[in-house]
């Protein structure tokens, strides 16, 4: 049985990203224990994945802002505990940064990574026993996929990615499905919130979007994760009658309101992926970054339409155009 620990720790949309490498290497060695390591608030995701055994968790970003605290320390100590006690036959790295290198060397096995010339901080190829060269012209789920099998010795895979989450898997025995949100029963899930405000789709728009969909008995449910999110969430509310604002979920949770939705309309954010990889049908607005490298990739049941580009805001009509061919399909 091998035993294999994947490194990738964040964004969301990079860990999300990652998902089709436990789908292949269970497809080639259907014995094989997978371990992940992760940080902390994204944990939620490998552990939607029946074939990910085991989710070690970081929290680099918490770490670093109280890098002086006994707990911080104490908890590095027992990450580091934790992450030795198994041989592994194989540690790959798909984060490919510094950080990432210097958690892979702290486990036993193995190291696996990109070369110097394949990874935006080329030191970190120093800390790998093998390396290899990828392109940074693919998708990152390809790049994924591809350092993945040439570190396991199969071929990559040209196949669309199969994501392998389900809303409905159990973490530590309890349904990530939500049954308590009273939502109308045709929906779709606004994800409007992201991490750059040039990244936003303007909200005129969302409550635009919001009108026609109410011409066609479809309700518009909106998430938040801060205080300009549920601001910007009921703004749109407030002028529209088919919006529900969400209270605050969890990745999880809002997994299971994905999962029961009609599709997703998102900027570029890691849950606009989400949807994607729960085989939601999902429209991926653009406005100051290239879908090329980046985009939300549609998995083996499921369509994705990426609009837009660096500078290019894609238009409601546009939208809602690409929105209605997906919900035909």
């Amino acid at each position: 049985m091998l035993r294999i620990l994947l490194i990738k720790t964040s964004s969301l949309g990079d860990v999300i990203h990652n998902l089709p490498v436990a789908t292949d290497i269970r497809a080639h060695f259907p014995n094989a224990q997978i371990d992940w390591v992760v940080e902390e608030s994204f944990a939620d995701i490998p552990r939607m994945h029946p074939a990910v055994n085991q989710v070690m968790t970081v929290a680099m970003r918490r770490w670093r802002k109280q890098l002086f605290s006994a707990k911080t320390w104490s908890e590095i100590a027992a990450f580091k505990k934790s992450i030795q006690q198994n041989y592994y036959d194989a540690i790959i790295d798909t984060q490919g940064l510094l950080k990432s290198a210097l958690i892979t060397c702290t486990a036993n096995g193995i190291k696996h990574g990109y070369d110097k010339n394949s990874i935006r901080e080329p030191l970190a190829s120093r800390f790998y026993d093998r390396t290899y060269t990828i392109s940074y012209q693919q998708h990152a789920v390809v790049r994924n996929r591809t350092l993945a099998a040439l570190s396991l010795g199969y071929a990559p895979s040209t196949e669309a990615p199969d994501y392998g989450i389900s809303a409905k898997h159990t973490i530590n025995n309890t349904s990530v499905s939500l049954m308590d949100i009273d939502l109308q029963a045709d929906y779709i899930v606004g994800l409007h919130g992201t991490s750059r405000e040039s990244k936003l789709w303007p909200t005129v728009y969302w409550v635009d979007l919001g009108r026609q969909m109410a011409q066609q008995n479809l309700n518009l449910v909106l998430p938040w994760a801060n205080e300009a999110e549920f601001n910007r969430a009921g703004e749109i509310a407030q002028q529209l009658q088919n919006v529900t604002v969400l209270p605050k979920l969890s990745i999880a949770e809002l997994a299971g309101v994905i999962a029961d939705a009609q599709a997703a309309v998102g900027v570029d954010t890691g849950l606009s992926h989400l949807a994607a990889a729960l085989d939601k049908p999902t429209i991926a607005i653009y406005t100051d970054t290239n879908p090329a490298l980046t985009g939300v990739m549609a998995g083996i049941h499921a369509q994705a339409i990426n609009l837009g580009n660096i500078g290019e805001i894609p238009s409601v009509s546009n939208v809602l155009d690409s929105l209605n061919k997906l919900l035909q399909k």
